[in-house]
């Protein structure tokens, strides 16, 4: 009969029916990832300067926090100001709210990855650094670094008159999600230019990986309050925080306090 000759045919058709191989079935499920043509470091970082970034955060014992700042205070500008070492130090920080009795140091690696190399090589040879090190050492509880890169669309930091407080934000991204980032970066920078208060954003290479920083600066508490109020009044914010939520597995911030001898005051 009809229907007989309907079941056999369904029947002998369902293996063609459930392959997934290349099915529209399977596309329901079954991400399509367009091919990547370079690395999003070269995509989002500034190319005309070569800079290489090593952010430390160092965790003190809290009783030794003074001498601790004092030791980095008598050594750490002396690398700064000497030409023979192609690195900067941008900022040193005690961080005030966040991770306590903690200390964060910027460095600039004019040059690279080859900077970096030539100054670990020499502060080898360095008696004053190698007995900072011992000295360092007796203090901490822990410490840990990471290499980065600067987005194209920030300002490169520069030392700034203070007083100041310091915000650092730093965001762990969704593996893959960096580009997005960038570019709803890209357009948000503008808006958040307008009182100056950008002072550095960086992406790491070594490390954690898809981690983001950003670094602000405020006058004082109720400034970053205020500024921070006062984006959500412009356009393009809302959309701005409304996409990039998702791309955020987790973010924290830390205030904090310049030492005396930091650039950025």
């Amino acid at each position: 009969c009809v229907s007989r000759v309907l079941l056999e045919t369904l029947l002998q058709s369902l293996p063609t029916l459930f392959k997934l191989e290349d099915s529209w079935f399977k596309s329901l499920f079954v991400r399509k990832v367009d091919p990547r043509k370079d690395a999003h470091s070269h995509v989002l970082a500034k190319k005309e300067d070569n800079n290489l970034y090593k952010i430390q955060f160092h965790n003190v014992k809290p009783e030794c926090l003074d001498a601790y700042n004092e030791l980095c205070e008598d050594v750490l500008p002396s690398i700064h100001a000497d030409p023979e070492y192609p690195c900067e130090l941008v900022g040193t920080w005690n961080t005030w709210y966040g991770e306590q009795d903690q200390a964060v140091h910027l460095w600039r690696y004019r040059g690279g990855y080859p900077a970096l190399t030539e100054v670990m090589n020499k502060l080898r040879q360095n008696k004053d650094f190698i007995n900072y090190r011992t000295e360092r050492g007796k203090m901490l509880l822990s410490r840990r670094n990471q290499l980065l890169l600067e987005f194209s669309f920030w300002n490169e930091p520069s030392p700034r008159p203070g007083p100041n407080i310091y915000e650092l934000r730093s965001y762990q991204l969704r593996p893959g999600t960096m580009i997005e980032w960038g570019n709803y970066w890209a357009r948000a920078i503008e808006i958040r230019q307008q009182n100056q208060e950008a002072v550095g954003g960086f992406f790491s290479q070594i490390g954690s990986l898809y981690q983001v920083h950003h670094l602000w600066a405020y006058k004082d508490l109720q400034s970053r309050e205020n500024i921070r109020n006062a984006a959500w009044q412009r356009e393009g914010w809302d959309e701005v925080v409304y996409y990039t939520v998702p791309l955020i597995q987790h973010m924290e911030s830390s205030i904090m306090i310049p030492m005396k001898t930091s650039p950025l005051k």
